[in-house]
């Protein structure tokens, strides 16, 4: 049967996709577009109403219903429409985008990946097409693969400034700085006060911005017309590049100031993160027996503050031959997101009533949604910090898992949250008594869990591999139930994507030189009030 609506001559071009719709239905789908762009979804579904009204079965209006529906979490709808157009438009790859989207959001990475390649060999010189599948390979860990992608995407369209920008995170993961530099300059070539790009060269610790770089910034955040969110990211530069030089007192100022207009966006309210963690411990004090004592047991949680040193531990860990390093995965809260979902009570308030096959199911949930990063080794690593607030309840569910709660400094770790920009809002890191309550509320909880089950959980200090590597590096290795492989030991060899702003530091060996905070004095005397250190 042909299909009802014909297929456009060229799929990326908007006008030729609405054939067929009046004038009305067509500025009804602009509409629902714009505000399904700016997140206000129930606006959306009243502009795209009137256009599923007259046209219901057109591919373009199905594809826009079924963005909607991924926006709005339904992901099983979002399937439906997507697969209804693509029948319509097999070669659609715009609809074969969309959904990839909505699997990847409905946990399926598998069908994603397979719909965004396809994508790209339905329009291969669209270029979009290219940073779509490049950026979400790069989500997924498949960084070279990313790597190859965004390259095309830059070769098609040289002007693409996000192409470059994330080109030059994924060469950074992978350990190729000086290409990732090249990026990152290419796209300030095209934008100066690219926030992005600036954040992608300060984030390469081990690289000092130069004195030019620091001067062009300060140039940039004298103008006007700079975007806020630019602004922002080119302030976090700025204090990199004074602490590089040796200017701590104009360091602390721009990173204040970043910091301060950082916070301005959402405030993080430090009493009712301390309410909820108080929920969270008090939840989790009596959680049922598991039915299956060893579930879990492939999965190795690496938790704790940020800055801390877990990347370096997690690549430790990925550096012996059964253990695959899946970095900072969103899954575990996404389960438990999941769970609050079909029960309708935000987490922790129906912890007291979910049952041993509850926990269970939501551990089988978790394990078939990070299966991918087993395909090659037994064990991987999960090393998203906050996951920390799910220590005690891993007992109940992945009670065979092992927890490594990473600690370094309080003040050092502190110091270096706040020099570092966060993208999730609101977090604690933009006021220093902010991260000190934080510190607070981490360590007790962690405390009380690990008194309770020390077998699942170890406190890991940064400060101790630095003293004795080799027997931290046993012991820790003992704890996760593997056998000692001198690989670990060179752990800086290891050859992986790492996909957090420690991945230059963790490439290098062991630096013991590695205190920051004592040259700031006085001025991070707020943190060490908090912390209950002596002032200095």
């Amino acid at each position: 049967m042909p299909a009802p609506w014909p297929c456009p001559e060229d799929f990326t071009d908007m006008a030729s996709r609405v054939g067929g719709l009046s004038l009305d239905e067509r500025q009804s789908l602009e509409a629902a577009a714009r505000a399904i762009r700016d997140g206000a979804l129930a606006p959306a579904q009243q502009r795209l109403a009137a256009a599923l009204s007259a046209a219901p079965q057109h591919p373009e209006v199905l594809r826009l219903l079924g963005i909607l529906h991924t926006r709005a979490r339904q992901y099983g709808a979002a399937r439906e429409v997507l697969g209804e157009a693509l029948r319509q438009w097999p070669e659609d790859p715009l609809a074969l985008t969309d959904l990839a989207n909505a699997e990847q959001a409905d946990g399926d990475a598998e069908a994603a990946l397979t719909h965004w390649r396809q994508a790209c060999e339905r329009a291969p010189d669209y270029p979009i097409g290219w940073f779509n599948l490049g950026r979400n390979l790069q989500v997924l860990g498949h960084t070279e693969p990313a790597v190859e992608a965004l390259e095309r995407a830059c070769a098609l369209q040289p002007t693409l400034l996000p192409a470059h920008v994330l080109l030059g995170d994924a060469l950074v993961h992978l350990g190729r700085f000086d290409e990732a530099d090249r990026r990152y300059r290419a796209a300030l070539a095209l934008h100066p006060a690219c926030g992005d790009a600036w954040r992608g060269l300060a984030n390469m610790k081990t690289r000092p911005l130069s004195d030019e770089d620091r001067s062009r910034i300060v140039g940039m955040l004298g103008r006007a017309d700079v975007a806020e969110a630019d602004r922002i990211a080119m302030g976090f530069a700025l204090g990199k590049a004074c602490e590089d030089q040796g200017r701590y007192d104009e360091a602390f100022a721009a990173l204040s100031e970043a910091n301060a207009r950082q916070r301005r966006l959402a405030p993080w309210q430090a009493g009712g993160f301390h309410t909820f963690v108080a929920s969270v411990v008090q939840s989790s004090a009596r959680l049922p027996v598991p039915l299956e004592p060893a579930l879990g047991e492939e999965a190795i949680f690496i938790v704790g503050l940020p800055r801390s040193g877990s990347t370096l531990f997690e690549q430790i860990l990925a550096a012996h031959p059964r253990v695959e390093g899946a970095s900072e995965l969103p899954d575990l809260g996404d389960v438990l997101v999941e769970e609050s979902t079909r029960r309708g009570q935000p987490f922790p308030r129906w912890v007291p009533t979910a049952t041993a096959q509850d926990w269970h199911r939501m551990g089988r949930r978790y394990l078939e949604r990070t299966a991918r990063w087993r395909r090659q080794r037994p064990h991987f690593t999960d090393k998203l910090p906050e996951n920390w607030l799910y220590a005690g309840v891993l007992g109940a569910m992945l009670p065979g898992a092992r927890v490594v709660d990473v600690r370094r400094d309080a003040l050092e770790a502190g110091w270096s949250c706040f020099k570092q920009q966060f993208y999730r809002l609101p977090h604690f890191a933009c006021t220093l008594t902010d991260i000190a309550a934080y510190v607070r509320d981490y360590e007790a909880a962690l405390d009380a869990w690990r008194a309770a089950a020390p077998e699942r959980i170890r406190t890991q200090h940064y400060e101790a591999l630095l003293a004795d590597p080799e027997g931290e590096i046993r012991a820790l290795l003992a704890f996760c139930r593997l056998p000692f492989d001198a690989a670990c030991l060179d752990f800086h060899q290891a050859r992986r994507a790492i996909r957090t702003p420690s991945a230059a530091q963790v490439r290098q060996p062991l630096n013991r030189d590695t205190a920051r905070a004592g040259r700031y004095g006085r001025l991070l005397d707020p943190l060490r009030l908090g912390l209950g250190r002596p002032l200095s």
